[in-house]
C-alpha cells in the first residue's frame, strides 16, 4: 500500500506531496522496526492505510514537520489500536 492514491485528489502542492510521502515510509519503517504486530501479513494493509490517513489528516491540519508527522502517526495507530 501507499499514500499516493490517497493524495492523488488532494489539494496539496507537489513538494508537500513528496514530503508526505516520504512521512509515510518512515512512519511505516517505524512500525516495522518495532516488531508490532501491526506490521504482520494479517495487520499491515489496514495499518498502512490508518498512518496514511493520519498523515494525511495531520498535515490538513497544518502539521509540517515531518519528523512530528511521523511520530504522530505511529503513536496514534499504536494508542487507538493496539
Amino acid at each position: 500500500m501507499s499514500i499516493i492514491p490517497m493524495l492523488a485528489q488532494s489539494a496539496f502542492e507537489p513538494e508537500t506531496i513528496a514530503i508526505l510521502v516520504s512521512v509515510f515510509e518512515t512512519a511505516w519503517q517505524k512500525v516495522e522496526q518495532s516488531g508490532s504486530r501491526f506490521a504482520s501479513p494479517g495487520y499491515k494493509r489496514v495499518a498502512q492505510e490508518i498512518i496514511a490517513k493520519r498523515i494525511i489528516e495531520m498535515a490538513q491540519r497544518g502539521g509540517r514537520d515531518p519528523a512530528e508527522l511521523a511520530e504522530d502517526a505511529v503513536a496514534y495507530l499504536q494508542r487507538s489500536f493496539a
